[in-house]
């Protein structure tokens, strides 16, 4: 016998009465992992000659995004931008916070250091971050590596909506004494430390991520931020080890031996001459900070699972710029410090099987870290404040149901370098040369100049380049650059 139609509509009803638990998903935990100076190419999905099999099993199980670029071609805006979805010359910060004298081989005094910029530049407090924006939603937020927006108290993690911090400061360090340049960098919570000096940072973050997931409770949701210094150049005094990156012997050794290690130039930075690494001894450095780097993702991806909520975790990994030194930038044209795609479009890796995140994808979207604020922040059940002007778009449209990308262009100014995206047209201006156009979607290398024979989009591009320009002149002044 057919059930009659007040049952239907009471089993109906009991169905939406259900627990959320039962009918909806939990909030996602988020794992945001970010790399320092990680090259396009570098993947061992892309290149052979890396090894990465935890990196390529993000790409077997998530997307990866062909078209993903950063908003600053260097480290500091680049993570002020990720972690606010606004501009740099919106948010404030669009210039490093670093120290000149180093790079002349001087190691600054204590009495010196503690008036530096370095010491005393940092993010204006009247931004607002990802982990604040998550902490009304109920997550629990930490950070374990580098932070490079400001070491004075007020700048520290803590806070900025953190709960959790242990990691360094600024732009980079040696990799065993986390000193930069002589200073030591390492802090927990607001306190410096200098509690492990002598381990691989890299561990060491890694380490800090595992205890953070053990304490972690089955009913709040976390974000948990890993910005790894990997595979950055070593932040050390010692030409020979400035000139290359610091890695563990046993990663060394998984890649070929090289002969001879080391070289004499006449000419470098300051002491000339001096002891450098060989080309292929920084490559090979390099490579095995990477793996290294990528052997403690895989730890961390297994106590997600063992948890039982990696599904339910949105992972995203990328670099915070372009590759430099020893890595692999091709197709792409130029390196990190440079608008050219080379030091601006970066790797890039999502993974949220529970949020329709498709495996084994390649997606081509023009997307951006601009993207990750509003897009995490509605992933978590949240809405950006109407009073806040958010540069970045909601992506998940255009990750999970084949949409549009939300975005259509985007912008970079590094002092007197700009360079302009619209659609797949990209204007490069630099001092003392005529503007280059582009089109991206038949040059990715950026080989082949437009400019003389598409006057009309090199004017459309120098138009919306000209209309951003004057938008972020006339938005509110953040420090520590703008005159206000």
């Amino acid at each position: 016998m057919l059930p009659s139609p007040h049952w239907i509509l009471c089993l109906t009803l009991a169905a939406f009465c259900l627990p959320f638990s039962s009918t909806e998903a939990a909030p996602p935990n988020i794992l945001l992992i970010v790399s320092d100076d990680q090259g396009y190419n570098d993947l061992g999905v892309l290149n052979s000659d890396l090894i990465t099999p935890h990196l390529d099993r993000l790409a077997a199980e998530g997307t990866r995004l062909t078209d993903f670029y950063v908003a600053w071609p260097a480290c500091t805006p680049s993570r002020a931008s990720l972690l606010t979805g606004r501009y740099p010359q919106r948010n404030g910060i669009y210039d490093m916070i670093r120290n000149e004298a180093p790079d002349y081989g001087y190691k600054y005094k204590p009495a010196e250091y503690e008036v530096s910029f370095e010491r005393i530049g940092g993010m204006d407090q009247r931004e607002k971050l990802l982990p604040e924006y998550l902490k009304e939603l109920g997550y629990t937020s930490a950070i374990f590596g580098k932070w490079d927006l400001g070491s004075l108290k007020r700048f520290l993690p803590t806070n900025r909506g953190f709960a959790e911090f242990y990691g360094f400061v600024n732009t980079g360090i040696d990799y065993f004494t986390h000193e930069r340049y002589g200073v030591p960098s390492m802090f927990r919570q607001t306190s410096l430390t200098e509690e492990d000096r002598g381990e691989y940072a890299t561990e060491l973050f890694k380490r800090e991520a595992l205890a953070f997931l053990d304490r972690a409770e089955a009913s709040e949701p976390f974000l948990l931020y890993l910005p790894f210094n990997a595979p950055h150049n070593s932040s050390s005094l010692d030409p020979r080890i400035r000139s290359t990156v610091q890695a563990p012997e046993e990663y060394k050794a998984m890649y070929p031996a090289v002969d001879p290690e080391y070289r004499t130039v006449n000419r470098y930075r300051y002491g000339n001459p001096a002891q450098v690494v060989t080309p292929e001894a920084r490559q090979r450095d390099y490579r095995a900070a990477v793996t290294c780097m990528d052997a403690a993702i895989g730890e961390v991806l297994a106590k997600l699972e063992d948890k039982g909520v990696l599904d339910n975790t949105i992972v995203i990994f990328f670099s915070d710029n372009g590759g430099s030194g020893g890595a692999d930038n091709s197709p792409l044209r130029g390196h990190k410090a440079q608008v050219w795609e080379g030091g601006i479009r970066v790797p890039c890796l999502v993974r949220w099987p529970d949020g329709g995140v498709p495996a084994g994808a390649t997606n081509d979207s023009f997307l951006s870290s601009l993207e990750l604020v509003p897009s995490l922040v509605k992933a978590a059940g949240g809405t950006i404040p109407e009073d806040i002007v958010m540069d970045g778009r909601n992506w998940w449209p255009a990750l999970t149901e084949a949409a549009s990308s939300p975005r259509n262009e985007m912008f970079w100014q590094r002092r007197d370098h700009q360079a302009a995206r619209v659609g797949s047209y990209k204007l490069v201006s630099l001092p003392g040369q005529t503007p280059k156009l582009y089109d991206l979607s038949k040059d990715i290398g950026e080989k082949n100049d437009l400019s003389k024979a598409e006057p009309q989009v090199l004017k459309r591009v120098q138009s919306r380049l000209e209309n951003w320009h004057d938008e972020m002149e006339a938005a509110e002044p953040r420090g520590p650059f703008r005159d206000f």
